[in-house]
């Protein structure tokens, strides 16, 4: 009997080929515009076809994370041309990131703000990314950052209200605060020096939408017609992300307890079994992984959850069991999407880890960007769980 080999999967060379994948299938111009960049919705798909489908801001945003999660792996490289993941004749990871930026405005009708906040919540993430990568590469990004911050902050701070007791509505219609538009925005100040107003945003979320039962945090809030809050009690598996990001970013004991106890319950409630052992495991492996939640806006929700468990894999302030088990949700995810990949013609990914690619993606199907940008998601994830702490 041939013994299973155990040497340490090479995550960011795994990671490398998803970042490929993404780029070269679904990448482009926008309008042919030099200096752009944006990614089609699906794949195959006309030029036109940017313009023609329906507009996906917060996909993109995520699109510009995962470009700062290749670029930061360059860097550590020694963010040389042989370095870059696309190779020494392409552009660096940081530079798409940032012609991706700008071909966000350009599709976005000239600006940033959306009728979204939790839409702009993640690209103040990701850009914020950005220009530390930038920083970090000696190319100080350009004051087109500062703007953008300076613009969604303002638009950050209208949303959080006293309304409902506190939170931030998820649209420019006003009428739900949710743990989508909550959690990022807490993130985002805690990010930027303001504490104070991060911390009011997860106590809100603390008292309101935490379910004490799961120890997970549920949808949102609005009130009703007799003017009494109503809660919308569904479990997203992305909401617990940007949750688990505040609570570490701004730390604190009780902070760090509640972090601890998210992990737990994530692995108790949003875990479903694996289709296969996957090849080069231990024996003792866990068999289980991150339950994803299909196509469309669902596509991107796993993925979200394993950037910020990845953080709390590297955070030696929380206790060693909740390290282990991030890490290991975030690996095991990571080894079920990368086994059940479908390989002709370059990696397509599957829309659920539990299930491989040629089931959910068969040949000659249309493959869409939010389950591969998961994907991509997950395989960087896992890398910086090999690697140890970096910036997050």
């Amino acid at each position: 009997m041939t013994m299973p080999d155990v040497e340490p999967a090479d995550w960011p060379g795994r990671a490398n080929q998803a970042a490929r994948s993404v780029t070269q299938r679904f990448g482009r111009r926008l309008l042919f515009l030099p200096g752009t960049h944006l990614a089609a919705v699906r794949w195959p798909s006309k030029v036109l076809d940017s313009l023609l489908h329906p507009w996906h801001y917060w996909w993109q945003a995520h699109y510009v994370d995962c470009l700062v999660d290749a670029g930061r792996r360059e860097l550590g490289n020694g963010a040389t041309p042989a370095a870059r993941f696309n190779g020494p004749g392409s552009p660096s990871a940081g530079k798409l990131a940032s012609r991706l930026v700008t071909g966000i405005r350009l599709r976005n009708a000239f600006t940033f703000v959306n009728s979204y906040y939790d839409d702009m919540a993640w690209l103040a993430l990701a850009t914020l990314r950005l220009e530390a990568l930038a920083k970090e590469t000696r190319k100080p990004g350009r004051r087109r950052n500062a703007r953008i911050h300076k613009t969604l902050t303002l638009q950050f701070d209208s949303a959080s209200t006293d309304h409902l007791g506190g939170g931030t509505f998820w649209s420019t219609k006003r009428d739900f605060k949710n743990t989508p538009a909550t959690a990022p925005v807490a993130l985002y100040y805690a990010r930027t020096g303001q504490q104070a107003k991060a911390q009011r945003l997860v106590d809100w979320l603390n008292t309101v939408l935490f379910d004490q039962a799961q120890g997970l945090y549920v949808d949102g809030a609005r009130l009703n017609a007799a003017g009494e809050i109503t809660v919308e009690n569904t479990i997203y598996t992305y909401n617990q992300g940007p949750v688990l990001g505040a609570l570490l970013e701004l730390g604190g004991d009780a902070n760090l307890a509640r972090a601890a106890t998210l992990i737990r319950a994530v692995d108790k409630h949003l875990t479903v079994p694996a289709h296969a052992v996957v090849p080069g495991s231990p024996p003792d492996s866990r068999t289980s992984v991150l339950r994803c939640d299909g196509t469309g806006d669902g596509g991107l929700f796993t993925g979200i959850l394993c950037r910020y468990l990845a953080l709390a894999a590297a955070d030696a302030r929380l206790p060693e069991g909740a390290r282990t088990t991030a890490g290991e949700l975030v690996t095991a995810t990571a080894g079920a999407f990368w086994a059940g990949r479908r390989t002709q013609g370059g990696p397509v990914f599957s829309i659920h880890a539990a299930q491989p690619a040629d089931a959910t993606y068969p040949p000659g199907a249309g493959v869409e960007l939010s389950t591969q940008l998961q994907a991509w998601m997950v395989l960087e994830a896992a890398a910086s769980v090999q690697q140890g702490p970096s910036t997050n």
